[in-house]
């Protein structure tokens, strides 16, 4: 049996090359799962990493029993691992937070109490502390995203987020489309989204593994690709059956 079906809530961590957070990661999530409000566990997705992080990540989740992990065979990317992480879930709702702890697992606690209202619950990162650089680069690219996409979102680089599984299921994926879950989110029906602030941190360990190719260029034209699957996107409900 999928253990995470004995959970209302669990939470995604893709990992690649993340060593030097592996115990951090253990011990805010042992003190966050007990005040979360609802019953969550974590599946941390180890993305092909080539460091020691599948070690750390193997021996963390020997020591806690809330604590589950998958493992690629080599590296296949973030959306890849997000996609997985969804595949793999079976309780009725399903987060996704970075591993690098630049936002905290406290704040899922600021956006369950919406998830029963809506199906992606976001979080806005109030005060970022990223370089001036990183800013003005996710400031550019979130203006062209809303252009093309028309969805209304403020902060979708944002990595904290609440879905109900069954619509995270649904969700088209491809390479860089973990950009884009709010405007995948209200491609299905019934589909909405909601955002809230939440707090973040400067990055303390390891590196991040985004540059202005994939921070910029990428989304300019993953927009493009998300316009064309927009257009050929399939909605439908059955009516009647004797199954």
């Amino acid at each position: 049996m999928n253990k995470t079906s004995e959970y209302r809530f669990t939470i995604i961590v893709p990992i690649y090359n993340e060593e030097d957070n592996i115990a951090r990661l253990e011990s805010t999530f042992a003190e966050y799962l007990p005040k979360c409000i609802e019953k969550a566990c974590v599946l941390f997705v180890n993305d092909g990493s080539k460091d020691s992080s599948l070690k750390g990540i193997e021996e963390i989740c020997a020591r806690n029993k809330d604590f589950y992990y998958i493992s690629f065979d080599r590296n296949r990317g973030l959306s890849a691992a997000i996609k997985a992480g969804f595949d793999t879930c079976e309780s009725p709702l399903v987060g996704y937070m970075d591993a690098d702890l630049q936002t905290t697992p406290e704040d899922f606690n600021l956006l369950l109490p919406h998830a029963a209202d809506y199906t992606l619950v976001s979080g806005i990162r109030a005060r970022r502390n990223d370089s001036g650089s990183k800013r003005i680069q996710s400031k550019i690219a979130n203006g062209f995203r809303r252009i093309m996409t028309g969805d209304t979102a403020t902060d979708t680089g944002c990595p904290l987020k609440v879905m109900q599984t069954p619509y995270a299921k649904r969700i088209p994926m491809f390479k860089g489309m973990h950009r884009f879950f709010a405007a995948l989110i209200t491609l299905q029906d019934g589909g909405t989204f909601f955002e809230t602030p939440v707090r973040h941190f400067p990055r303390t360990a390891g590196q991040s593994k985004f540059h202005l190719w994939n921070r910029l260029i990428g989304p300019f034209q993953d927009c493009f690709a998300f316009r064309w699957m927009r257009s050929r996107y399939i909605n439908y409900h059955i009516a009647k059956d004797n199954i």
